[in-house]
């Protein structure tokens, strides 16, 4: 987990903790399957490198009963309370016999949850005493424009997510093919606009170069900074273009 090594008793543990009943054994009943390293094991199938436990896995979704399968990092995001996607499980395209796990994606380590606007903001002052960011977040203006851009993406047929568990704490995210936009949302209403949008192009940079690093780039990464409305001076168009910026606002969305 978190690539590190742990031992199994420590995972009951943990797991228990967040109200899990834990088995040795594939048994009726058995809803999640962390599928780790197998190094060392015994496996049924030593040419697919396959755990009794994963065959099990493989039969009861053929029965049409679903078995959350994910890794180390799946499991790791589960006990500290974040959503886990389940790992594809694919028939190999040549010669047949059971289904090997299909390694996820980038995106699947940076999209969290799917994204719901709120009453109030989302995140805590971690660092700094005064956090200019949660000013903002706690507006009733930010909620209503994440609510909207949420409704926009959707018409689009375009799912909009939360962050991951070790991904920036983006306020938006989604994908397109094989680009991954990360947004950071901003009301400009009872504010001052110019530190609103400086400190929205700052943070949206800061979550891209974060993810750049980190995936190398692959997907590529599109920061995107979303306004509740049209910016009275139109310079920032001319600036967030020159930085690498996607710039949008409610109610239509420009670009988006």
């Amino acid at each position: 987990m978190d690539g590190k090594w742990m031992v199994r008793s420590e995972c009951v543990r943990r797991a228990r903790q967040r109200g899990a009943t834990t088995k040795t054994d594939f048994s009726g009943g058995v809803g999640l399957v962390v599928h780790g390293d197998l190094a060392g094991k015994q496996v049924s199938d030593m040419r697919r490198n396959y755990s009794d436990t994963l065959v099990a896995a493989v039969h009861e979704r053929g029965l049409g009963r679903h078995v959350h399968v994910v890794n180390g990092d799946g499991f790791g995001s589960l006990v500290h309370g974040f959503p886990a996607r389940c790992l594809e499980l694919r028939s190999p395209a040549r010669g047949g016999g059971a289904p090997v796990v299909v390694p996820p994606n980038v995106t699947f380590d940076v999209l969290g949850a799917p994204l719901q606007a709120r009453r109030s903001g989302r995140h805590a002052v971690r660092e700094l005493k005064v956090d200019l960011s949660s000013l903002d977040e706690g507006t009733a203006a930010h909620e209503r424009t994440v609510g909207a851009l949420i409704k926009h993406m959707t018409r689009r047929g375009v799912e909009v997510h939360t962050f991951a568990r070790n991904s920036p704490k983006f306020d938006a995210g989604w994908a397109v093919g094989k680009e991954l936009f990360v947004a950071e949302v901003k009301s400009l209403t009872g504010t001052t606009q110019d530190q609103q949008i400086r400190l929205g192009i700052g943070q949206v940079l800061d979550y891209a170069h974060q993810l750049r690093k980190r995936t190398g780039n692959s997907p590529s990464i599109r920061p995107v900074l979303v306004l509740e409305k049209k910016p009275a001076d139109d310079r920032w168009n001319d600036l967030a273009k020159a930085v690498g910026i996607q710039l949008t606002w409610a109610p239509t969305f420009r670009g988006l």
